[in-house]
């Protein structure tokens, strides 16, 4: 889903004007005509999210410096982008020490009001990524933090929300990567044990290592004395094995803890949040989970969705990601453009969240451009139906090289006006090859001019001929010689 824009100017031509450059950019835009209708807009309950607001300074009623000043009473956080005159720049300047992020001079030209958008966007998720992590540092994330654009993903968030308000037993169930544990914790942060602790276990993970099944015990007593009066996770309670299920059957059936180092057992005041990723009822038919302790822990079930169920949630979580990523590994990356944004959107993701991370993260590492692209997720174009993709064989390597490794398979996102500089077997194309495409294409762009194609290429017009009959392309079009008459001035021709 595209950033939504808000344009308040009471010029209705002027807004007009943005309001077209704001759909050709790909942002889905609402206008209005005074900064009163602006604020009753920002404020509507229900509707959806601005993301930035286009804001002119000189209006009749609430003028742009009084919407900054409430915007800045209410905590708005949202970004601003102010218009002024030619004669109102100390104005647009007072605008900014005021809170906005950027201003621009009417009539504001594309380019600079693109740029503009495009990094008063990326600063904002920037600065929002940050606050999330630091809420999820300090224990006090919330619902509000998880993206939950979709129908599936918003429900989810109800159900977590109701089970928040009491200590009832929450069993979250969904594929693995679907954000489990940030669901867990932001039931805590909206709970009344928010101030306490948050203790997380990896019960796949503790065994994985070959751990035994009395340390499980004494490690589970002091994670449960440690959560006393917060929160304890039990992530992928599905793992466990069936001597250590007994172990957490025992412990929440007696609902006591012992403390290291305490003298006697204390009663648990502990909220439970237990995690799945497989069936659990399919694993009590088969005997692989324990029908009692299922049903103890199974108080209030909650279905995360996938991701692919959630394509509206793709976006922007995407966009969050490349912002986190791209400060953390000092890249001036301001965000991913609409067409890769498409692609995201369309790919299924098996590994849902966790794959979305890893896919961004690594376009982020190795973007060379200021935005991503659909070249910047090879992995991800290469699955979705519908791109131009060429899979060249893997190169031919010597027989006692070939057995250890894998297949090597190497993938090459086609753009329409690109020009291949390797054939179909993965050498290089001889330069009268690529000599006669660019002359070709640059033909084709100019229309056949061949006073404009010659003086872009930087040949003489006579030199584009004879390369033209060199490589048949006269022929090959059926085009007839074009008359080569000397330039007249302008003068000349008019």
């Amino acid at each position: 889903m595209s950033a939504r824009i808000l344009i308040a100017d009471d010029d209705p031509i002027q807004r007009r004007l943005l309001e077209s450059l704001c759909h050709r950019f790909n942002y889905a835009v609402e206008t209005a005509e005074s900064g009163d209708a602006a604020l009753a807009r920002l404020t509507a309950a229900g509707a959806p999210a601005v993301s930035l607001v286009i804001l002119d300074l000189v209006m009749p009623g609430l003028d742009g410096m009084g919407v900054l000043a409430r915007l800045k009473h209410t905590g708005d956080r949202r970004p601003v982008i102010v218009q002024a005159s030619q004669g109102s720049i100390e104005m647009a300047a007072a605008a900014v020490r005021a809170g906005a992020f950027d201003f621009v001079v009417k009539p504001a030209g594309p380019e600079r009001l693109h740029v503009a958008i495009k990094n008063a966007l990326s600063h904002a998720r920037l600065l929002e990524e940050l606050r999330f992590l630091e809420r999820v540092q300090s224990g006090i994330l919330s619902f509000a933090d998880l993206s939950g654009e979709s129908a599936e993903m918003a429900r989810a968030l109800g159900q977590g929300e109701r089970a928040a308000k009491s200590a009832i037993p929450v069993l979250l169930e969904g594929e693995p990567g679907t954000g489990k544990e940030s669901f867990a914790r932001a039931i805590h942060g909206a709970s009344p044990r928010r101030g306490r602790a948050f203790v997380a276990v990896n019960c796949g993970a503790y065994f994985a290592g070959g751990a035994r099944t009395d340390s499980f015990e004494e490690s589970l007593s002091a994670k449960f004395a440690a959560a006393q009066g917060g929160t304890l996770f039990l992530d992928r309670i599905c793992a466990l094995p069936l001597d250590a299920q007994d172990i957490l059957l025992r412990l929440l059936v007696a609902g006591i803890v012992h403390a290291p180092g305490a003298r006697r057992p204390v009663k648990a005041d502990v909220r439970l949040i237990c995690a799945a990723s497989h069936d659990l009822v399919a694993l009590v038919k088969h005997g692989l989970f324990r029908e009692d302790l299922f049903y103890r822990i199974n108080v209030f079930p909650v279905t995360l969705p996938p991701l692919r169920a959630r394509r509206d949630d793709i976006g922007p979580l995407a966009q969050r990601l490349c912002a986190r990523f791209a400060a953390e590994e000092g890249k001036t990356v301001r965000g991913i453009c609409a067409e890769a944004q498409a692609l995201l959107c369309a790919y299924d993701w098996p590994g849902n969240v966790r794959q979305l991370e890893n896919a961004v993260f690594r376009a982020v590492v190795l973007a060379s451009g200021a935005e991503l692209t659909v070249a910047d997720f090879p992995q991800i174009a290469a699955r979705v139906e519908g791109y131009d993709l060429r899979v060249p064989p893997a190169p031919a390597m010597a027989a006692k090289y070939a057995a250890p490794l894998r297949e090597y398979v190497r993938v090459e996102v086609r753009d329409p006006q690109s020009l291949a500089l390797l054939d179909e077997h993965g050498n290089p194309r001889p330069l009268d090859q690529l000599e006669a495409e660019a002359i070709k294409f640059t033909l084709g762009h100019y229309r056949g001019q061949m006073s404009a194609a010659a003086r872009k290429l930087g040949i003489g017009r006579s030199t584009l001929y004879r390369k033209l009959k060199q490589y048949g392309l006269l022929e090959r079009e059926g085009a007839a010689p074009p008359v080569l008459a000397p330039e007249q001035p302008l003068a000349a021709r008019m």
